[in-house]
């Protein structure tokens, strides 16, 4: 079963959820709308475009491909996430490569920095925006040397049921926006060792796995297996 995509409502701590309706209402102005299909490429690394993106509704991954050609997957994000800054910012071609996950849509500005000179509140946000994100990166490079790949495995699974999670019944539903390929690529570790962290998990009695969807039946079990 394919996941439905995601709503258009901002997750909570995304840029767009940052701004004012002033504010937002000045960046549709100076942007436009834009909309991909499932699979679709926004941005591909070593592009030298610098438009930015605000996603409006469904959910993308952001990945880099190491020497060898593997995929490694650096964040998924969702309604009202910023991306493309870094290149509107500094010039540079892109560092990552984004692909919608499900159908998505958003706002394109093409001229950001000129956005930002007219809402000076507004890069300060980025700044924080920008800052969370560093941060984030240092707290999974961390896990990739404190965590074994199940414990990689439950805290992304407890990422995507706090930002994605719907209640059903006493457990949480995620539909799974990520093949087991690109869940290996998101937690540092082989296909096979993913499939081994999710077959022991489920063992457990901590989640129930179907296609392109995890039940989590136990939360606190799940986030005592991540710690």
């Amino acid at each position: 079963m394919s996941p439905s995509p995601s709503p258009s409502v901002s997750e909570p701590g995304e840029f767009l959820s940052l701004l004012t309706p002033e504010e937002a209402a000045g960046l549709r102005t100076a942007g436009r709308p834009r909309r991909w299909d499932r699979g679709a490429t926004l941005m591909a690394e070593g592009d030298a475009s610098d438009w930015v993106l605000v996603l409006t509704s469904g959910r993308v991954k952001i990945s880099s491909h190491t020497s060898s050609g593997t995929e490694v997957v650096l964040a998924v994000r969702g309604p009202g996430a910023l991306l493309g800054e870094f290149s509107a910012i500094d010039g540079l071609p892109r560092s990552a490569t984004v692909t919608a996950l499900e159908p998505v849509e958003g706002i394109a500005v093409r001229d950001f920095p000129a956005f930002l000179r007219e809402h000076g509140r507004v890069a300060v946000l980025l700044l924080q925006t920008v800052t969370g994100r560093v941060r984030d990166a240092d707290r999974k490079r961390i896990e990739y040397g404190a965590f074994d790949t199940a414990g990689r495995v439950a805290t992304r699974l407890l990422e995507l049921a706090e930002r994605y999670g719907e209640q059903a019944g006493g457990a949480v539903r995620v539909a799974l926006p990520l093949s087991q390929d690109e869940l290996a690529g998101w937690t540092g570790s082989s296909r096979e060792a993913v499939s081994k962290a999710l077959r022991s998990l489920r063992d457990r009695g901590l989640i129930e796995t179907g296609r392109r969807r995890v039940v989590i039946h136990d939360m606190e079990g799940l986030r005592r297996r991540a710690r």
